[in-house]
């Protein structure tokens, strides 16, 4: 017997799976089709919950990755939300289903472009992409309710934390790059709390003028 390709509808069980109970956001996942974010030749690995290669070495998250990142963010639907690292666009759209608006960020043109036409062609809106260096944030956008970085650093930027509102939440993996912690941070009036750990990962590095020499 032939086996059947995965479907939108397996993804979905695959992030419930993984410990993901906002159904505000299991319901973004539904609505969002992952095969319209990823290369072609990918397509028939769209709704395996799997990373998967854009070119640069770079590779997207792992949907559920994604959706444990986004409900670390606590968001309720009507925060403007800052994400360093656009990729080709996915978790850019999840965001923009759960969250009032999204300003997101990618240091590299032709993968910007792509998610930039991604986005366009499934109709999302409320997203302003950027390219340049993430690292120091988009400061004429800021303050923001949330942050979202899919790239490791040691620490959180400065700038992040600087554009981040009081009682706002930032989530980013922690560590050299290849080896993290997901850490969800609140901001509070002297600065970001101590976090909770979310998972332990593996991402890339985060490069820029507050991380890593490109």
């Amino acid at each position: 017997m032939i086996e059947a390709a995965p479907a939108p509808e397996d993804l979905v069980r695959a992030v419930r799976e993984a410990g993901i109970s906002d159904e505000r956001l299991l319901q973004a996942v539904r609505a969002t089709p992952r095969a319209a974010f990823v290369p072609t030749g990918y397509r028939s690995d769209a709704y395996r919950d799997v990373p998967i290669p854009i070119g640069h070495a770079q590779v997207t998250t792992q949907p559920s990755l994604s959706a444990m990142m986004i409900e670390g963010l606590g968001l309720s639907g009507y925060e403007h939300v800052l994400e360093i690292g656009t990729g080709l666009g996915f978790q850019t759209a999840l965001l923009a289903r759960v969250a009032a608006d999204v300003v997101t960020i990618e240091m590299r043109p032709d993968i910007a472009a792509q998610a930039r036409r991604n986005l366009a062609r499934q109709g999302v809106g409320n997203v302003e992409p950027r390219i340049g260096d993430g690292s120091g944030g988009v400061p004429d956008r800021a303050p923001y309710d949330a942050v979202i970085v899919s790239a490791a650093f040691p620490e959180v930027p400065a700038p992040l934390a600087e554009q981040l509102r009081v009682g706002g939440r930032l989530v980013q993996p922690i560590g050299p790059g290849g080896r993290e912690q997901v850490v969800s941070f609140l901001r509070t009036a002297t600065g970001l709390d101590s976090g909770r750990i979310l998972t332990p990962a593996h991402f890339v590095r985060l490069q820029g003028r507050y991380g890593f020499p490109s």
